[in-house]
């Protein structure tokens, strides 16, 4: 069973592991909760990878389970230990995310589509700082700091020269002209996203506005692929409340289609170049803003 050897993705596979041998069972979660004593949304919560598993918990599930080979609940049990170690954004406090910052630093290659505003792995300090700020309501000082802090230690997986990993961004024109903090915010923030795209692992594509309407309407979505899977992933749709993480291969192929859609829609990097330049140099001074002074 080959694992990567990120704590997140073991825990998540290994949820998804048992969440096969108790269907192949015959059992509900409800069955098995109501066998084992506990309560059936933490089964849930242990098959969503959503919360590590101890060891013996994995041992009395394979033996509800029918599972005989020792070799195989040892190596169950393994990864069960192994999920236990904590990442570096841990340490930070309260992070929302934490789920998907695990499986970013375990993924090979990034398929990310954005409709309002630039990718976290792509945005300025003071870019970064101003969506933080304006797209929170009643979030505390505390709570902005947390959050900006993670999101530039994000960015060293991106930018990592030793080991940067794959990263397509495709862009709707609707983020390059949405002002976030300030015109000289956005116009560094255009010139920094220029720069990245110009990284040989590091493609930037600009859907205009021209394009009309296309598979991106309903919104973002992120497709992360990792070195131990060829061929399968998890698809990450970033909500206010609750992210959604969909792993069957059918939604993973579903999502890369409307990608490859994406793609061919979409400005080619020579002219993305372009376009971003020709945005930055288009943008209003800031006292021709509406609403201020």
């Amino acid at each position: 069973m080959a694992v990567n050897g990120n704590a997140t993705v073991r825990r998540r596979r290994l949820g998804a592991e048992l969440r096969r041998l108790r269907l192949a069972s015959g059992l509900t979660s409800t069955q098995v909760a109501e066998r084992l004593l506990i309560s059936q949304p933490k089964i849930s919560h242990l098959e969503n990878g959503r919360r590590a598993i101890k060891p013996r918990d994995v041992r009395d599930l394979c033996a509800l389970y029918g599972v005989t080979d020792p070799h195989a609940v040892d190596a169950l049990m393994r990864m069960a230990t192994e999920s236990e170690r904590q990442g570096w954004w841990v340490a930070c406090g309260d992070v929302p995310y934490a789920v998907y910052i695990g499986l970013e630093t375990a993924a090979s290659a990034l398929r990310t589509y954005e409709p309002l505003v630039i990718p976290g792995l792509l945005q300025t300090r003071a870019y970064a700082q101003a969506v933080i700020e304006e797209t929170i309501p009643q979030a505390t000082p505390e709570q902005i700091a947390v959050r900006h802090e993670v999101r530039l230690r994000r960015q060293s997986r991106a930018h990592h020269p030793a080991r940067p990993f794959r990263l397509w961004v495709l862009l709707d024109e609707s983020a390059l002209r949405r002002v976030v903090g300030s015109p000289q915010i956005m116009r560094e923030q255009l010139e920094y996203l220029n720069h990245l795209g110009a990284q040989p692992h590091i493609t930037v594509q600009i859907l205009p506005h021209s394009a009309g309407a296309h598979p991106g309407i309903s919104g973002q979505f992120s497709i992360l692929d990792f070195p131990d899977a060829p061929g399968a992933g998890t698809v990450y749709l970033e909500r206010f409340t609750s992210d959604l993480y969909l792993e069957k291969r059918s939604d993973v192929q579903h999502y890369s289609a409307m990608y490859d859609h994406l793609q061919a829609q979409a400005l080619n990097p020579e002219h993305t170049g372009h376009f971003i330049t020709r945005a930055a140099r288009e943008l209003p001074a800031a006292a021709s803003l509406p609403g201020r002074p």
